[in-house]
């Protein structure tokens, strides 16, 4: 089966519980303005195959301790994420965390053919004028669903305000040499890192960038 991937990193720790292995899909129709990963948006984009994406994750699957998959937006490619999520709990008994910028009422068709698979959905749109108070989530509009026993035991530490704690971000490498921050951060913490390091004679560019220039 083909799907887009943007990336696949082990370990992160800033989206979710323990040492876990983050997968991101390639694209989304929803581009919610402020996106800190607007590189994800473009379709057609990382195209590979659920055996290879199988084959990259192999070796981490029995270290992580849950799975966080976003985007970009998963639920634009609903086989691909079914079945991904299919072969996952065959092979781990981990938790799975999925976000989607989509309300959970529209993701109903998915989510039964879903069911038992997901343990935890972060839903809804980001909104770059909202407050961002909570833990695991980029603004408070969005709503973050338990729905499972494993869910309810992980997530329910998370629905409280935000702590020093929670202002994490992990940092990843590519092969090209790019650099890729993964996490909630809080506002403006991009723009001023940018503005940092340009003043240290860097030149960097983050993917809202890429995003308005198109």
């Amino acid at each position: 089966m083909n799907l887009y991937l943007s990336r696949v990193h082990f370990p992160i720790r800033s989206l979710g519980p323990g040492r876990r292995l983050g997968i991101w899909f390639q694209g989304c129709g929803i581009r919610c303005p402020g996106c800190i990963s607007a590189d994800t948006w473009a379709g057609n984009r990382g195209k590979t195959t659920l055996e290879r994406l199988l084959a990259r994750i192999a070796a981490w699957l029995p270290e992580a301790e849950g799975i966080t998959i976003s985007g970009g937006e998963p639920f634009e490619q609903p086989d691909a994420l079914i079945a991904l999520l299919e072969v996952l709990r065959q092979r781990t008994s981990v938790d799975i965390l999925v976000y989607s910028g989509h309300p959970i009422e529209a993701l109903t068709p998915t989510l039964a053919k879903a069911s038992t698979l997901i343990d935890v959905l972060i839903s809804d749109p980001f909104d770059l004028d909202a407050s961002h108070t909570r833990p695991l989530r980029g603004s408070d509009n969005q709503r973050m669903h338990l729905l499972t026993a494993l869910g309810r035991e992980r997530f329910t530490q998370y629905d409280r305000l935000l702590t020093e704690g929670d202002k994490s971000l992990d940092v990843m490498f590519d092969e090209a040499g790019s650099v890729w921050l993964a996490g909630i951060p809080s506002r403006g913490d991009f723009l001023r890192l940018q503005g940092l390091l340009n003043d240290e004679g860097h030149l960097v560019q983050i993917s809202a960038d890429k995003a308005r220039s198109r």
